[in-house]
């Protein structure tokens, strides 16, 4: 009997040995304090978080003291980091566009030339409603979200919590990322949506108007962030913030963007939209 415990108790210390030596990981008794181990990450980001573990773990503190628990969102097995973050703002159209022309090209400008009037169409007493109430043409309007998301069909694939805490992580823009997160805690936070559902750019910008945060909460009108007569007024009440600041609508198209490339985009569209538009009724 004693022989045969000594040698399953044998038998078990070298199974777990063998074990550590080929990298499987056991369940502690104690738990343990790595980033790792507190945080429930998938295998294929496992090597990704770890690295930014000090990273994370500072700023899950730094939004302690803010009154934000992000750690259970860290948490949550839809967190990643975008470790490429970086790479596509230095490969923004505007970046890589030599002219305007290849700009256009890029943003596909002659089937949203077309699309525009379709566009207007739909939404013509919320865009006439909009121009009223903030003096700015509703061809602009459009051709903000026509440029922006090709007229609500494209929102964005990813997520704008991962954005930013993957630009703060990986060093890019670090105090734009920690300030947009705030915004975005104070924005989904106060409108009770789940931050790791929403669908934004790169930029970690939102919905049909791509707003970042900062600019949700200080220039979106109305409560559903998805909903287009919502987005239009939030342009409109955009563009005639910096319309009123800066003297014209070419500066507060540039606030959207600044870009040339950007500003000289969206002001053809609108001209051409409202050139095909009065021509089609």
């Amino acid at each position: 009997m004693i022989y045969k415990i000594l040698t399953i108790a044998l038998f078990s210390s070298l199974f777990v040995t063998i074990s550590a030596f080929c990298g499987v990981e056991y369940v502690r008794t104690q738990p343990a304090e790595s980033f790792a181990a507190v945080h429930r990450v998938s295998p294929d980001s496992l090597s990704s978080n770890i690295k930014y573990e000090k990273t994370l773990a500072s700023l899950v503190s730094d939004f302690n003291e803010m009154g934000f628990d992000i750690d259970k969102l860290l948490q949550d097995p839809r967190f990643e980091i975008y470790e490429d973050i970086d790479d596509r703002f230095r490969k923004s159209a505007e970046r890589k566009s030599p002219g305007l022309d290849e700009y256009k090209q890029i943003l596909g400008f002659e089937h949203k030339s077309a699309q525009i009037v379709d566009f207007i169409k739909a939404h013509y007493d919320q865009l006439e409603k909009a121009e009223k109430t903030y003096g700015i043409s509703k061809f602009v309007i459009s051709a903000i979200i026509g440029v922006e998301t090709a007229f609500g069909e494209y929102i964005g694939e990813y997520n704008p919590f991962n954005a930013y805490v993957s630009m703060y992580a990986v060093g890019y823009r670090s105090d734009f990322a920690k300030a947009q997160l705030k915004h975005l805690m104070i924005f989904t936070q106060k409108n009770h949506l789940d931050v790791l559902s929403l669908k934004s750019s790169y930029a970690g910008a939102m919905s049909f108007a791509q707003f970042i945060p900062y600019s949700l909460n200080k220039w979106f009108v109305g409560d559903e962030l998805y909903n287009m007569d919502n987005n239009i007024l939030s342009v409109a009440n955009y563009l005639a913030y910096f319309k009123e600041r800066t003297g014209d609508i070419e500066t507060a198209v540039l606030r959207y963007n600044p870009s040339d490339l950007y500003r000289d985009a969206v002001l053809d569209l609108a001209e051409a939209g409202k050139k095909n538009f009065l021509t089609s009724i």
